[in-house]
């Protein structure tokens, strides 16, 4: 998880970057002592969680707070408690009054990487594919995407192929929303998409056509697929 620290005060910022040590799975970035350097910066590099003041020059945390990309979780670190509601109605991950307990930090952080997991566990099922008389369990992440096949399903995976006499529909009942129709004959999963035209698809060496029944579909799934 990628993080960036926006705090003015220097021996803030330190003490949150020795609690933030303590998380393996947890990368800090950059430290800014001003809003409107890290929304520059967030402009250009993809961040996870933003440890956030709220009294700042130029530009408070609070205001930082709306203008921030839908995908980016706050918490907020503060030495004022007035501003506690107005922060849950930015809809931020937790606000920690100053002095921060490195306790009340643990707590605060564990939920946002257990908020992820979640996240992560939805999208990655385990999905059940009879071939023959053998049936396979397959993670969803390593589909790389489906083609029809006649009276059957082939399914591209990170490092087999596997046929299933299925319908494109059965297929699609049984995968989790990261996978989208793009064509009658193809199903291919959004996470694994490396580049896109108008009219088709790359995934890994394969090309993926997007027909016209399913073009206005398939590029808003990706344009929102891309904003998470």
């Amino acid at each position: 998880m990628k993080v960036i620290i926006v705090e003015d005060e220097p021996k803030a910022i330190e003490l949150l970057k020795s609690y933030l040590n303590h998380f393996d799975s947890i990368e800090l970035v950059a430290t800014f002592r001003n809003g409107l350097k890290a929304f520059e910066f967030l402009s250009q590099e993809p961040i996870d969680l933003i440890l956030l003041d709220i009294n700042m020059p130029h530009i408070s945390g609070i205001s930082l707070s709306k203008i921030l990309p839908d995908n980016v979780k706050v918490i907020f670190t503060t030495a004022y408690s007035e501003y506690a509601v107005e922060s849950y109605e930015m809809q931020a991950v937790d606000y920690l009054v100053k002095p921060i307990s490195i306790e009340r930090f643990t707590k605060s952080i564990s939920r946002v990487l257990s908020s992820k997991s979640t996240a992560i566990d939805r999208e990655n099922q385990l999905i059940l594919v009879k071939s023959g008389f053998e049936t396979f369990r397959l993670e969803s992440v390593s589909i790389l995407y489906l083609e029809k096949d006649g009276n059957y399903m082939n399914y591209h995976c990170l490092d087999q192929k596997i046929l299933a006499r299925e319908t494109i529909q059965e297929s699609l009942e049984k995968l989790p929303d990261s996978f989208i129709q793009t064509h009658k004959s193809y199903i291919v999963n959004l996470a694994n998409i490396t580049s896109f035209t108008s009219t088709e698809l790359t995934i890994g060496k394969g090309k993926i056509p997007i027909s016209e029944t399913y073009k206005n579909d398939t590029l808003k799934r990706l344009e929102n697929n891309a904003s998470r």
